[in-house]
């Protein structure tokens, strides 16, 4: 939690840098939140190492010389939808039991031949949650949206930026809206062209527009602006010809024939077209912030008051089945994976009192925008609110190179981050204590090549000095450190069961020889009585110990969404659980001790949903 004497201290930095510019100073500084989709970490020219990138980001590389520049910055998950949550809501993904993209479904499994299934998860955000834009705005500033959501259960569902506290909220896709043939229909010069070609030959692009609009009409107010661009996700094209054929040129090959997803390297030419326009559209916003002067504050310009937080939701998407996107090597694996390659990301933070051309190895995570933020502002913490992040303002405005100064509550030095992603083919926690990292995956039974834990020691770090071990997560110490590998599984443990996290469940439909499957339980027998469902179960040598009732109150309808109620063991095998006000169709889960899943009615998903093998409320007689 940000602490009195962090937003103390930093009032005190703002007070010093005022002396220097004058002393009308305004108090409220404004922040710029600038989150990309998908960048990768080695997609910046700035964070080259070992295999330099073709791609030109000069934009970036000039920001982070006017700042701190993080090498070991984090997202909050590996994928976009529960980063975007954790960021805006200051809880970690595991904690909200929103750890991956669309959720609020349930739990059932993705493939017939699946040994494991994902657990339920939330399709969003709650609209009551006490978001960042929320708090900034009774701190008096006016918060605008541009860009990306993606906090709900599809991009228009409910809850929308208007819910979650901004003031002003555009979604506009621009030129990220799709092609129909990425070979041809490139954009021109022709005035009646809706992505004309400006006179540097970029595309027009109505997110960045957009951005521009909630700047003009309120650089006289202090102001929050999250804009989130849709650029690097996919579709993979670009609209200018050119940058196609100057990166197609540059790295040999052609447009029609991009390689697999399984060919290394920088081989995608759309892609680098791409970053290269990501970077000038944020320019054109850095150009405007140092180019206008500032209303509240004459003969100086937007910039010098204005905080800027520069990064990505999770780490750069390698590719699609079809095609090769990014590159994250040195890192290993990428988006949807909890590896380094999924969630380490660039991650720039500029403003009044922070040092220019810094660079540290200090660890950061998206889940420390909030408390920073609210202690940039001098935005007083809401009562009650506790955060999974840490306030970066001592480090940013003492040493930015010197971990001491990332605290925990407690006050404590932060040492520890974890990652939690029970999805889809990755199916992982991990976690990270100094040097060393962690992993645990969940599905290894009866697959020989998958081993339960790994761990790999990223860096040596002597007298403060960090050296570069194996970033790459090549060489498992489990093995030869058994104890480092006990010792930092048991703080895995520890950490997720504070937070209550789920972890994925074995599918007893599976084909797979997995050990206890012959002993899952049936449910037998349902009935209704008192607005509560009871169940009644017949064990099969596993004991029951846990149940959820997974319900929906829009069964059917376009955005249906099911959430997750616990359920009542009772003695003589049966289940209860109250059917939620509202609720129009329900499934029971049932666990056991071997860690199935058990669903009643079994789910299946249709075209309209999840409701055609579900329970039917039925309306009181």
């Amino acid at each position: 939690m940000t602490s009195t004497l962090s937003v103390f201290s930093f009032a005190l930095a703002v007070l010093f840098a005022s002396t220097l510019y004058g002393d009308q100073r305004p108090a409220k500084p404004n922040v710029l939140l600038l989150l990309t989709d998908d960048l990768g970490w080695q997609d910046v020219k700035c964070y080259d190492i070992d295999e330099p990138s073709p791609t030109e980001t000069p934009n970036i590389d000039s920001l982070a010389q006017r700042g701190v520049m993080f090498w070991q910055g984090y997202s909050p998950t590996p994928v976009c939808a529960s980063s975007r949550c954790a960021i805006m809501s200051g809880n970690h993904a595991a904690r909200s039991r929103k750890t991956s993209v669309v959720g609020g479904a349930p739990p059932h499994p993705l493939r017939t031949d699946s040994t494991m299934m994902d657990p339920w998860q939330s399709g969003r955000m709650p609209a009551e949650e006490i978001t960042l834009p929320k708090v900034l705005r009774e701190n008096g500033y006016v918060t605008g949206h541009s860009g990306k959501w993606h906090m709900a259960i599809q991009h228009h569902a409910f809850p929308q930026p208007i819910d979650q506290g901004f003031d002003f909220s555009r979604a506009n896709r621009g030129s990220r809206s799709s092609m129909e043939d990425r070979l041809t229909g490139f954009a021109t010069t022709a005035p009646n062209d809706p992505f004309r070609l400006d006179e540097n030959g970029y595309p027009f692009h109505q997110t960045n527009e957009d951005a521009f609009d909630f700047l003009r009409e309120n650089k006289d107010k202090p102001f929050f602006l999250y804009y989130a661009t849709w650029l690097v996700h996919a579709p993979i094209h670009t609209r200018s010809e050119a940058h196609l054929d100057k990166y197609a040129e540059r790295i040999g090959i052609a447009p029609a024939k991009v390689p697999g997803r399984e060919t290394p390297g920088y081989v995608n030419p759309f892609y680098c077209a791409m970053v290269q326009e990501l970077d000038y559209y944020v320019g054109q916003v850095f150009d405007y912030l140092d180019t206008t002067e500032d209303p509240r504050w004459p003969g100086h310009m937007l910039s010098e008051n204005t905080f800027i937080i520069f990064s990505s939701d999770n780490g750069g998407m390698e590719g699609s089945p079809k095609e090769r996107y990014t590159e994250n090597f040195p890192l290993d694996r990428g988006k949807i994976s909890a590896m380094e390659g999924g969630t380490r990301v660039p991650l720039i933070v500029t403003g009044p009192g922070i040092p220019a051309g810094v660079q540290t190895d200090v660890m950061a995570n998206g889940l420390d925008f909030y408390p920073t933020i609210l202690a940039m502002t001098g935005t007083q913490v809401p009562e009650g609110k506790q955060f999974d992040g840490c306030d970066l303002t001592p480090l940013l405005l003492g040493d930015p190179t010197d971990p001491s100064e990332v605290k925990q509550i407690d006050g404590s030095v932060r040492d520890t981050m974890m990652w939690h992603y029970p999805h889809g083919a990755a199916m992982e926690s991990t976690i990270r204590v100094g040097d060393y990292k962690l992993i645990r995956n969940y599905d290894h039974v009866g697959h020989p090549h998958t081993q339960p834990l790994e761990l790999y020691r990223l860096y040596e770090t002597v007298d403060g000095k960090q050296t570069r071990v194996d970033i790459e997560e090549a060489n498992n110490l489990t093995d030869s450190m058994p104890e480092k590998t006990e010792a930092l599984n048991d703080r895995l443990t520890e950490i997720l069961t504070e937070m209550d996290a789920a972890a994925p469940y074995y599918n007893p439909t599976t084909a797979a020889d997995l050990p206890g499957k012959d002993q899952v339980c049936r449910v037998i027998k349902h009935t209704v009585r008192d607005d509560s469902a009871v169940f009644r179960y017949r064990e099969n040598g596993a004991k029951v110990v846990a149940a959820d009732l997974i319900f929906t109150r829009n069964g059917g309808e376009r955005y249906e969404e099911w959430f997750r109620e616990p359920a009542r063991l009772l003695p003589n095998s049966r289940v209860e659980a109250a059917i939620p006000d509202g609720a129009t169709h329900y499934v029971l889960n049932v666990i056991d001790e071997n860690n199935f899943l058990v669903s009643y009615p079994p789910v299946k998903r249709s075209r309209t949903g999840y409701t055609s093998t579900a329970i039917k409320v039925e309306p009181p007689q």
